[in-house]
C-alpha cells in the first residue's frame, strides 16, 4: 500500500459515485494518508480532531465527524477506537480498498485525452490554413506596374514596407489576407508619374 495506490483507488471510486462525495471527503482522506505516511505507515494511528480540522479548513465539528464517518462507511478508513469528545483523537487505520473499478475512469481519461488531441490538431490545422503569404517586393511592384504603368515606384515601396513592418497589416491594423486585392484598392491613392508627351515639330 502506498500513496499512489490509495489515490488511484479513491478516484476510481469517486468517479463511479459522484453523488456521494464532496470536497471535504477528498481533503480529509488525503490528510489521513499524509498523516499516516509521516508516522511511517503505522497500521493504526491517532487522528487528532483539532489538527485534522485545521489542516483541511473545516471549522464545524459536526461537519468533520460526519465526513470521517462517511469515509468509514465508504470503506476507505477503519475506525478502531472512537474519540470520547471533540478534543481527543480517533484511532483509525487505512483500508486497502478494493471495491472500485478502474476501467470506467481509465476509459474516461483516454476519451478525454483523445478529444483534447483532436481539438489541438484542429487548432493547429486552422492556424496553418490561415498563414498569410507576404510577397517579395519585386513581385509586389510588378503587380502594381501591371495595373498602372506610371505608378510612383517609391510610393509603392513605402506602402509595401509600411505593411510589412506592421506584420502585414494595413493602416487600420487589419490583417491583409489577399494582398493583391488590397493593393488594387490602394493604387488609386498612390501618386502617378506624369508621362511627358514628345513635342511635335511642324514644318
Amino acid at each position: 500500500m502506498n500513496s499512489y495506490d490509495l489515490s488511484r483507488k479513491w478516484f476510481d471510486w469517486t468517479f463511479e459515485n459522484p453523488e456521494r462525495i464532496n470536497p471535504n471527503h477528498t481533503a480529509l482522506y488525503f490528510f489521513i494518508i499524509e498523516h499516516c505516511n509521516r508516522l511511517g505507515w503505522k497500521e493504526k494511528f491517532g487522528l487528532p480532531t483539532t489538527m485534522a480540522k485545521e489542516a483541511i479548513g473545516i471549522r464545524s465539528y459536526n461537519t468533520y465527524i460526519n465526513t470521517l464517518n462517511d469515509l468509514v462507511q465508504f470503506g476507505f478508513v477503519k475506525l478502531i477506537e472512537k474519540s470520547k469528545n471533540q478534543y481527543s483523537s480517533n484511532i483509525v487505520a487505512l483500508s486497502n480498498f478494493d471495491k472500485a473499478h478502474d476501467k470506467a475512469l481509465d476509459k474516461a481519461l483516454i476519451k478525454h485525452g483523445t478529444k483534447q488531441r483532436e481539438s489541438t490538431d484542429s487548432i493547429n490545422k486552422q492556424e496553418t490554413k490561415e498563414q498569410i503569404y507576404i510577397p517579395e517586393f519585386t513581385e509586389f511592384l510588378q503587380f502594381a506596374i501591371e495595373q498602372i504603368s506610371n505608378i510612383d515606384k517609391d510610393e509603392v515601396k513605402l506602402k509595401y514596407e509600411s505593411w510589412k513592418v506592421n506584420n502585414w497589416k494595413d493602416g487600420n491594423n487589419k490583417q491583409i489576407k489577399n494582398w493583391k486585392t488590397k493593393l488594387l484598392n490602394t493604387l488609386p491613392y498612390i501618386s502617378k508619374i506624369e508621362v511627358k508627351q514628345p513635342r511635335q515639330i511642324f514644318d
